[in-house]
């Protein structure tokens, strides 16, 4: 019984992880996830690195491209910034995830951004979650110092 019990509530965990992802809106322009965001009064990542240099935070909206997502469950995106360093963007208390499908696509997140420093172990973890090498995980063996987005919403604009 107790062999049974354990089987059914492993088919239910799958059945519900499965759901979670198919229930996943397609990125398409239009699209939000999380709070409902607009264009308007977006800044660019370039301007927000200047706001940070002025500021510790910058509460607002930015407009970017994602350069990628949590293969595992859409848990996180990247933006792409002009020097080649990527903006890490997670989302408010989880409430919401990418699909596989908006890498590549232009978005405006509504949130907090801040300048973090991030463990080699989150490092690693984020690099594992975005389906990288084990070869490549190792190569990360230090701390690193960017910029961090808490969004709130995100809205696909192309």
């Amino acid at each position: 019984m107790k062999a049974l019990t354990l089987w059914v509530a492993a088919i239910l965990l799958a059945a519900t992880t499965y759901a979670q992802q198919s229930a996943i809106k397609p990125a398409a322009a239009g699209v939000t996830y999380g709070k409902a965001v607009t264009k308007d009064k977006a800044i660019t990542l370039a301007s927000l690195n200047q706001e940070l240099k002025k500021d510790t935070i910058y509460t607002g909206k930015v407009a970017g491209e994602v350069t990628e997502v949590c293969t595992k469950k859409g848990c996180f995106i990247k933006l792409k910034q002009a020097n080649g360093e990527d903006i890490m963007v997670r989302f408010k208390d989880y409430a919401y995830f990418m699909p596989q499908n908006i890498v590549g696509k232009k978005v405006v997140i509504e949130g907090a951004a801040k300048v973090s420093e991030t463990s080699v172990e989150r490092l690693r973890h984020y690099a594992a979650d975005a389906g990288k090498s084990q070869k490549e995980i190792a190569k990360i063996s230090k701390p690193k110092k960017d910029v961090t987005i808490m969004a709130d919403g995100v809205l696909v604009t192309e």
